[in-house]
Formats: structure tokens, sequence, C-alpha cells
């Protein structure tokens, strides 16, 4: 177990002109792909890595190009306009949901490039000139790379399908969670998602209540010690499948059961899940007879989880420099469970 280091990145953003493809479409030129950019897109797919578009150029030209050459389905997000492309950056990783360290820009022109980099340091940047040795480098190769991870592209666009949706919804974003009719299934570990929950500690920063990352052979041990319990959560709704967005890590300390981790995808933090879990995890404590405690080192990233933790019922018992002990107390009226999501637990 070690504190998480520089994350692996999420998402390639793409310029178009002269960088995935060779030729000015708004200057009426019907160019192909290079064939270094389909091998990147086809290779960083394979392993979970989400591509997003960042162009210059009229969006209704640049999307029936993308179309016409077969390359639209590639994209989670296209942004195409006339503004700095560190706007479309930004609005890329709101849009998705996911951090901007945890995003990679190509283009061939420098000073787009030095813009990105001026207004968002965090976002690692290359040139066009390097796209095809992307694969081969380290921030662009997870250490998992699992089933779910090579569908990921689907998830993010099945999430597009459900921000159109939102965005058309007009009785409110209560009734919209409502109308989704959400379910979250929470199942001890297998061996066959360890891998993926290895791999959602790596990824997941901004709703991680530690901080830190479980390598595959640590997670198969505790999944297997009568002192601890790993959950996997996963979810569900009318558009399709989430997939598993939740893993929870408790140990079970005299008459306390200790959440040393708890962490959710940030593609769901807009759904609630993080509620649903963290009520599951204390009507289960209580209901085994045990004090539900939780660990908590803030970070820059996690700040959203505490707030949730603390409307969870945990308040904080004891401080010091590097964590936050949380306790429920029992005595009080807990929190109503979130009523949108349908919870269904059981074994493995």
């Amino acid at each position: 177990m070690t504190a998480a280091g520089a994350p692996t990145v999420k998402c390639l953003v793409w310029d178009l002109d002269d960088t995935l493809w060779d030729g000015v479409v708004l200057e009426g030129d019907d160019p192909a792909p290079f064939p270094a950019a389909l091998e990147t897109l086809a290779s960083l797919d394979r392993r979970g890595i989400l591509h997003a578009a960042a162009g210059r150029g009229e969006p209704s030209v640049t999307r029936r190009h993308l179309t016409q050459r077969q390359l639209s389905d590639w994209f989670c997000a296209v942004q195409v306009g006339w503004g700095p492309k560190s706007d479309a950056v930004r609005r890329i990783a709101k849009a998705l949901n996911i951090g901007l360290d945890t995003i990679a820009f190509v283009d061939n022109d420098p000073v787009e490039r030095a813009e990105v980099e001026s207004e968002l340091p965090m976002v690692r940047c290359y040139p066009a000139a390097e796209v095809e040795r992307l694969p081969r480098l380290r921030e662009f190769r997870p250490e998992h790379i699992t089933a779910e991870a090579t569908g990921r592209r689907r998830l993010y666009q099945a999430e597009w399908q459900r921000r159109e949706a939102e965005e058309k919804f007009t009785e409110g974003r209560r009734s919209f969670l409502d109308s989704l009719g959400l379910v979250m299934e929470l199942r001890p570990a297998t061996e066959e998602g360890l891998s993926r929950a290895s791999e959602l500690t790596v990824r997941t920063h901004q709703l991680n209540s530690t901080g830190l990352t479980y390598g595959i052979d640590e997670l198969r041990r505790l999944s297997s010690a009568p002192d601890h319990q790993v959950l996997l959560a996963t979810l569900r709704d009318r558009f399709g499948d989430y997939g598993i967005i939740g893993l929870a890590v408790t140990e079970l300390v005299g008459r306390d059961s200790v959440l040393r981790l708890m962490l959710m995808s940030c593609r769901v933090a807009s759904r609630g899940a993080g509620s649903v879990l963290l009520h599951h995890l204390v009507q289960q404590a209580l209901a085994d007879g045990r004090r539900p405690v939780a660990h908590f080192i803030p970070t820059e990233a996690n700040r959203n989880l505490l707030v949730t933790m603390r409307f969870a019922g945990y308040e904080p018992t004891v401080t010091d420099e590097d964590r936050l002990v949380l306790t429920v107390d029992s005595r009080r009226p807990l929190p109503e469970a979130p009523g949108h999501t349908r919870v269904i637990a059981g074994a493995a």
C-alpha cells in the first residue's frame, strides 16, 4: 500500500487538423487520419483510456467529417470552436467528471500547447509528432487492464446520453435521479473483480477517503482475511451499466467496524452513489452490533468526500496531523437513506 503518485492518464484530448488527420477540414480538405493516430486511438482504447477532441473550426463541419471518416465513435467528448484550447479541455474534464491532472493533450501547434500548459499546468502536453510513441510512455500504461477497461468508452458514451436526457428534463434534479431507476449491487470482491478494484484505487483520487492505493496481491490477501471485508459496488440505470464504481475496505477491530478505505468513481459523484454506499456500511455495522468508524486522510482532491461522510453520520472524534478518525453515534438519529437508489447486497 503506497501513497498515490502521479495519476495514469484517463483521457487523451486530441487536436484535429494536422494532428489527428492530414489537412484542414474548414479549408475544404477531406483529410484522412494519420495511420499512427489510428493505431494510438485503438491501443489506448483497449487500455481503458478515453479519447476526446478539442479542435478549431465550425462544429457541424467537423462532426460531419468525423462521421464520414468513421472516427466519431472513438470520442467521448468533442469540443470544436474558436476559443482557447484550455477552455475546451476544462469543459471536457467537467463533462467527463475527471480531474485535470488525469488529462493529456496532443497538438501539432506549439503555441496551442503552450497556452494549455500555461493555463492548465497539471495537463500533460505532447506534440503531434509523438503520437506514435504515446502508448509506450509510462503514464499511458495502466497497471491493470481489465475486461471493463476495454469497454470504458461505451460507459462514458452512455453517460453522454444521460447528460443529454438531464438537460431536457424540466422537473428538477431530484425527480431526474428518481427517473433513472438506479440500482446499486454490493458484493464481496471475487478474483474476477480484484483487478478492477486495484485499478479503481489507482484511477480514483477525488473520492478516495485516504488517498492510498492497494495492489491486487494486497486486496487478494485482505479479501480472504477473516478480520477484513473488501466490498465492491456496481451501478446500473435505465441507460445501461456503469460497471464497478465503488470499493470499501473494512477491518473488524474489537467491537468496531473500521472503514480503512472507501472510494467511489468520479463518474457517479453526481448520482449520490457515495452516500448510498456509506449509508449501507453504517447500517451493516450497526446491524452486526459494531460501532461504525472511518479513517480519513485529507488531500487536495478528496474534500467533497469528507462532506459526504459527515452527511452520512460520521463525526470527527480524533484528529492528528495526518488523519481524522470519524465515528457514528448510534444514540443520535441517523440520516435517512438516499431514496433514489435501490440497493441489492449479498454474498459473492
